[in-house]
């Protein structure tokens, strides 16, 4: 099976080159990689709109779900990896969005940079196993929220109900 690089008859960059290569150009191509497989995991697991599969796109690509992704797996990475990651969130850029916090952003972009770096490295099997590792920590972020947003709404009923039946006993 011919490769990109054959078929766009462009030469490959060797494993030193990749390595030596501004961490914002990887960072550029791992947004676009990380994406593409988080649009992948919810086409697969979500009947929804495309609207719909974008906004629920954003809570996995943000840049607080990246730092967050990439802390939680800091342990699990080689120090080859860890030094990528580094050199992206060293980088310094043009802007921060602005719904996002400067140490968020960075860390981010770390994560990008060794998405990037593990695509043109072929490691494809990383990519796999570290971004299947990041949505897996989102989902359980969002399932803890939503049981803890659930456990609130709940107690606020029981203290709705309490204080209407305080309100009937009164009158």
């Amino acid at each position: 099976m011919t490769d990109f690089f054959e078929t766009a008859n462009v030469e490959k960059l060797s494993p030193l080159d990749v390595k030596m290569m501004n961490p914002l150009k990887l960072a550029y191509l791992g947004d676009a990689i990380y994406e593409a497989y988080v649009r992948i995991y919810l086409i697969t697991k979500y009947v929804s709109t495309p609207h719909e599969m974008s906004r629920r796109a954003v809570s996995y690509v943000k840049a607080n779900a990246q730092a967050t992704i990439i802390n939680a797996l800091k342990e699990e990475l080689t120090e080859e990896e860890w030094t990528i990651v580094k050199r992206g969130r060293n980088q310094k850029t043009a802007s921060v969005p602005k719904h996002a916090k400067v140490s968020d952003y960075r860390y981010a972009t770390g994560f990008e940079a060794l998405i990037g770096y593990l695509y043109l490295t072929e490691q494809k099997s990383r990519i796999y196993e570290i971004v299947s590792k990041g949505i897996a920590i989102i989902d359980q972020i969002k399932e803890e929220k939503a049981v803890s947003t659930e456990e609130i709404n709940k107690n606020i009923e029981m203290n709705d109900e309490e204080n209407n039946e305080t309100s009937k006993g009164k009158e």
